[in-house]
């Protein structure tokens, strides 16, 4: 397909800059997979309503690491003298003990062989410049001391479209993160979690609702843009996750049931379907899943989708628009902005029905 298929227009103004507090304050739209499209508003805390006794909401454990660094490039001149330039990095992706992938700003400003200097003692050199921004950063320190480094002077890799101006003074480093984070490794939070409280998960057990927990790393390829002018012509990132034995059975229990899987998150559910055998069955996961899913998947696990809205043209807003049907998320986006629903990481969320049952059900 097109992906200039699964364009919209969405003026900043509705990009959430802060999340809601409390956090399930925030609004959540319900979009219903009958033939004729239903929405209907909430409040966040009003999910349980929308949930039955015996369903299963699955969550993402993973935890995002503070790896958004700011420092200086030094540079020595004529006669040694050094010349500096404000950098921030973001790393992303190990690659040894020492050596981390990053993302720089201004990446104009930097070449091999420079040094940028995060902190006092904390130090990288620029090993190689790659395309799109990208370096390779060799840190002159330990594995073990290097994670200290970062844990100490790291903030959290907010996404492009959240700006600050003072990152240490801004309460994203726990804003960002999940009460479900657990397992250090993801780049982005995964965000339909964001709006869970203590309250929200004593009010889904209150109504009989089963939970239970998988781990999938979020890693920054979920905020690159596709470059294809085709859906079949992109190349989807990988994402390191598990699926544990006891979570594949409640999963398959729930689903013997007649009950239905909830996945929060699109992480969790690419992760499902990935683990998902043609039986509508789930088994134990453990590995990268590059699974990259458009209009016409057969979703084989999932039933309901509690989810962000996304950007256009992204790899999230495809996944949701095969789940939804396009026209179906087309206009539930366009009664979003109409009545300031706020987008994206921070923003509100809504509660998705799996389109593809109707399909199947006639």
């Amino acid at each position: 397909m097109q992906v200039s298929l699964f364009d919209f227009d969405l003026p900043s103004k509705y990009i959430a800059q802060k999340p809601a507090n409390p956090r399930d304050s925030s609004r959540l739209l319900h979009i219903t997979a009958e033939r004729k499209i239903s929405l209907s508003d909430f409040e966040f805390k009003n999910l349980p309503e929308l949930l039955a006794p015996g369903d299963l909401i699955v969550f993402n454990n993973t935890r995002v690491v503070p790896t958004r660094l700011t420092g200086y490039r030094l540079r020595d001149q004529l006669g040694n003298i050094p010349q500096k330039a404000h950098i921030e990095a973001t790393l992303h992706q190990q690659i040894s003990s020492t050596c981390w992938r990053a993302f720089i700003k201004p990446a104009k400003k930097i070449k091999s062989g420079d040094q940028i200097n995060f902190a006092s003692n904390f130090a990288a050199l620029v090993k190689s410049k790659r395309a799109g921004g990208e370096v390779d950063l060799a840190f002159a320190c330990s594995n073990d001391e290097l994670k200290r480094n970062i844990a100490t002077h790291g903030g959290a890799p907010l996404p492009p479209y959240i700006k600050r101006k003072h990152m240490k003074n801004s309460t994203d480093l726990t804003d960002y993160q999940t009460i479900f984070a657990s397992y250090d490794g993801a780049i982005a939070a995964p965000t339909a979690g964001l709006h869970f409280t203590k309250e929200t998960m004593e009010a889904l057990k209150k109504r009989g609702v089963l939970v239970g927990e998988l781990t999938l790393h979020v890693g920054a390829g979920t905020f690159l843009p596709i470059k294809a002018q085709d859906t079949t012509a992109h190349s989807m990132h990988s994402e390191w996750g598990q699926l544990l034995p006891e979570i594949a059975k409640m999963i398959n229990d729930v689903k013997r049931r007649g009950n239905r899987i909830i996945a929060c998150g699109t992480t969790v559910l690419r992760l499902l379907e990935s683990a998902a055998h043609a039986n509508s069955t789930v088994r134990p996961f453990e590995g990268k899943t590059q699974l990259f899913i458009t209009p016409g998947y057969q979703f084989k696990i999932v039933d309901m989708l509690l989810t962000n809205f996304h950007q256009p043209k992204s790899t999230l807003f495809i996944l949701v628009a095969a789940f939804a049907g396009l026209e179906r998320i087309k206009h539930a986006y366009k009664y979003a902005k109409y009545n300031n629903y706020r987008f994206y990481s921070y923003g509100d969320c809504c509660l998705i029905e799996n389109a593809t049952s109707i399909i199947k059900n006639g």
